[in-house]
């Protein structure tokens, strides 16, 4: 009776959305209780089944069912209860048509009053949501998994089904046609390769083949192991009939097939390659065969192996699962080892396809060019097809010749494309380099766009010939639309920023650059040298900054928390940092009213002095005169004295005795000034001539004469210490002319005047000393 009355409650709720919600999740759960326990089933295809019934038939027969399953054996009860589950799946299906669904519902009552929100969140959310459906586009089978896990299943089930037969029948007669092969190819090849070497030697000794060693190296790879691993193939195969076909003999033939490939394949690349090596190609030629000679081997030994085992004889006797994935497991490898030696043999071959004669070069600098890019890009065709040849292996795509007839399209296209960016790079290289500043850059912007929208053009038709459609998924789809909208308007602000900041970028270069005019080079300004690299370094900063946030915008980041962030941080670092605040706003106002300049001498206080080596938007570095580098921040500058603006004063100050000639010492002063005035060297300094003042001053020790040279910035210090020699060597020549020399004024007090203290018997006598500026000592 309480299963009756469960049903007269669902039957009377049967018409409410919350009675499908629960019939939707006992459903599932059923359904998913069956898939893990009792079928061997993907639960996500069970779900896909058609079914059809009425819930109240399987709810009407509820009891009796569970009666049954109680009353039968424990064996038939696990029976009953899957039959059970499934009638009980089967019949919930049937009402559940028409009523609606769990997601229905939820997304119902979630969306009441609401629009509809199909994407939300920028690029980023527009990617998720896209991926699904591209996956069903592509046809990407959620399946490939499970299948070969059961294929992988099978193989072990065989596996142990063969060792069981051997176990139980043991029998030597494999294992003997297995050893018996094998030692006739390892016989025959060592034969063949013993007298392909004798008839090398002789071959390569003959008179004909002494002056040209690649075909006496072809002659080597030929005779030696081309011609014994075909030879010994054949043999091996005649021998093979005269066994009984057992697993033994088949892995033997396998294995002698593989060996050949293997050998004919490195024999094959190797002798090939002796036709390359001829002037500078011969280094390239020996790094090729120095490291290609094993992995050739193993490329072709697992590539014959691999085909070796899609023999029907060899499936039927080993296993058809075993032989599949044997079959699978060394395609793979052998697609790995030719992708690690493309990649490892890559720029040794590049060197092989761009080395030509120079004639070659310059007269045909487009083929040139052409040859150089393909160097670079060879080896991606190569791993674009063993890509192709590895997916085709794992059973990704439906037929394994449209698989190739698309990857050979794909390898056209790679290369069509190859060739318009060499055209490209070449016609824009040409053009750029007749070009002025701005249109060099300008042009350098075109080339970019014009590459980019080659690779477009080139992702385009690459999908359209695997199938699908980038801009028919753009247009035709909300997800696409929304992707589509924020790759452009990415695309746009990184465009306009990147246009803002080659034009900006190229005047500030520009306005650093020299001028040149009919009177020579005209270097810039110190002061310009100084604020523009200031002014670039903080526009890239503004540019990526506001490129960076816009950026983040349109992915769909919210970027409100950043800048919130940013301001808080903004006002922290404003009250905690007063010092460096006021560093950098005193630094800018002496940077723009030109205080100081790169090059400079300044004084900035009693202990900072020197050559301003540097200035950055906090500090001023200074060098001194003994080499030590001062960094001053500009906060604690007070007062410049700039000894290098525009022009400087060499300012003499000479003091001669009384009894000199002040008229013959100023034809000397003039005399040294002439001097200097016609030194070559000196003269390119000075921005006037001497100026002598007359006597300056008089006082005990002489008359003092002045006069000064009009400098440039700078060059005071060379004129005076020049000056200074100069009239020294005239005075010294003059008997009428004398420097004054200052010694100290004192008097000597007469003997009675000074009361003598009285000394010890034979003690010296002292006289008194008595300074001018001092009053005598009172005994």
């Amino acid at each position: 009776m309480r299963h009756w009355g469960l049903r007269w409650r669902l039957e009377a709720q049967a018409d409410t959305p919350i009675f499908a919600a629960f019939i939707c999740v006992q459903r599932e759960m059923l359904l998913r209780l069956l898939c893990e326990h009792f079928l061997v089933i993907d639960y996500a295809v069970l779900r896909k089944i058609d079914m059809a019934a009425e819930i109240r038939t399987s709810l009407a027969h509820f009891d009796q069912l569970i009666t049954d399953v109680q009353e039968v054996p424990p064996v038939l009860s696990s029976f009953k209860t899957v039959c059970l589950l499934f009638i009980l799946l089967l019949t919930g299906n049937g009402f559940l048509q028409a009523a609606p669904t769990l997601a229905s519902v939820i997304k119902a009552e979630e969306s009441d009053g609401k629009p509809p929100v199909l994407v939300d969140g920028g690029l980023l959310a527009a990617l998720g949501a896209g991926m699904d459906e591209m996956q069903e586009k592509l046809g990407m089978s959620v399946h490939l998994l499970d299948a070969w896990r059961l294929r992988t299943d099978r193989a072990a089930d065989e596996v142990g089904v063969l060792v069981e037969q051997v176990a139980s029948h043991p029998s030597w007669s494999g294992v003997g046609d297995f050893l018996v092969l094998s030692a006739v190819w390892l016989a025959v090849f060592a034969a063949a390769v013993m007298g392909g070497r004798v008839l090398a030697r002789h071959a390569c000794n003959s008179r004909g083949l002494r002056p040209r060693p690649r075909v006496q190296t072809l002659t080597r790879y030929t005779l030696s192991y081309l011609l014994p691993a075909l030879i010994a193939l054949p043999l091996t195969l005649y021998a093979s009939r005269m066994l009984q076909d057992s697993i033994g003999r088949s892995l033997a033939l396998s294995l002698s097939y593989a060996s050949s490939a293997g050998v004919f394949c490195a024999a094959l690349v190797l002798s090939l390659s002796a036709m390359f090596y001829v002037g500078h190609k011969r280094r390239a030629v020996e790094i090729i065969r120095r490291y290609s000679l094993r992995p050739l081997f193993l490329i072709g030994f697992f590539a014959a192996f691999s085909d070796a085992m899609n023999s029907p004889q060899i499936a039927r006797q080993i296993g058809g699962n075993i032989a599949s994935c044997l079959s699978v497991l060394t395609g793979l490898l052998a697609c790995a080892v030719f992708a690690f030696l493309a990649v490892k043999l890559r720029r040794p071959v590049a060197h092989l396809i761009r080395d030509r004669a120079l004639a070659q070069r310059v007269g045909q600098p487009s083929l040139q060019e052409s040859l150089r890019i393909f160097s670079v890009l060879w080896y991606w065709p190569i791993l674009l097809m063993l890509l192709v040849s590895a997916l085709g292996l794992l059973g990704v795509g439906e037929g394994s010749e449209r698989t190739m007839r698309n990857a050979l399209l794909t390898c056209a296209l790679l290369i069509a494309t190859v060739f318009m960016s060499t055209i490209l790079h070449h016609g824009f290289h040409t053009e750029v380099k007749r070009s002025g500043a701005y249109k060099e850059r300008l042009m350098t912007v075109l080339y970019a766009l014009l590459r980019i929208a080659l690779a477009v053009t080139f992702i385009e038709l690459l999908a359209q010939i695997w199938g699908f459609s980038l801009l028919a998924f753009a247009s035709d789809s909300n997800t696409g639309k929304v992707i589509s909208d924020s790759l452009g308007h990415i695309l746009l602000i990184l465009l306009v920023t990147w246009l803002a900041w080659v034009v900006l970028d190229t005047a500030i270069q520009q306005a650093l650059q020299p001028t040149t005019n009919r009177r020579g080079a005209r270097e810039p300004s110190t002061r310009i040298k100084t604020i523009l690299p200031l002014m670039r370094n903080a526009i890239k900063v503004i540019l990526v900054v506001v490129c960076t946030i816009t950026t983040m915008a349109n992915l769909g980041v919210n970027v409100a928390p950043f800048l919130a962030g940013a301001g808080v941080i903004g006002l922290a670092i404003g009250f905690g940092s007063q010092q460096l605040v006021q560093d950098v706003i005193t630094g800018l106002f002496i940077i723009i009213e030109d205080t100081i300049s790169v090059g400079d001498w300044v004084v900035v206080d009693a202990n900072h002095a020197g050559t301003v080596e540097g200035l950055t938007i906090r500090t001023l570095r200074l060098r001194d005169s003994r080499g030590f580098v001062h960094s001053v921040p500009f906060g604690q500058i007070k007062a410049v004295i700039n000894h290098s603006r525009q022009f400087a004063y060499a300012f003499f100050s000479v003091q001669f005795t009384y009894a000199t000639d002040i008229d013959q010492a100023t034809v000397l002063i003039r005399d040294a000034g002439r001097q200097i005035s016609d030194d070559p060297l000196l003269s390119l300094s000075l921005q006037g001539s001497l100026t002598v003042f007359g006597v300056d001053s008089m006082n005990l020790d002489g008359v003092t004469v002045t006069a000064q040279f009009r400098t440039m910035s700078g060059a005071q210090s060379t004129i005076t210490r020049a000056f200074n020699d100069r009239l020294k060597k005239l005075v010294d020549k003059s008997d009428d002319v004398h420097f004054a020399q200052t010694y100290p004024q004192a008097l000597l007090a007469p003997v009675g005047a000074v009361t003598q203290s009285a000394a010890p018997d034979g003690a010296p006598h002292r006289s008194t000393l008595l300074l001018t500026d001092m009053p005598p000592s009172s005994q």
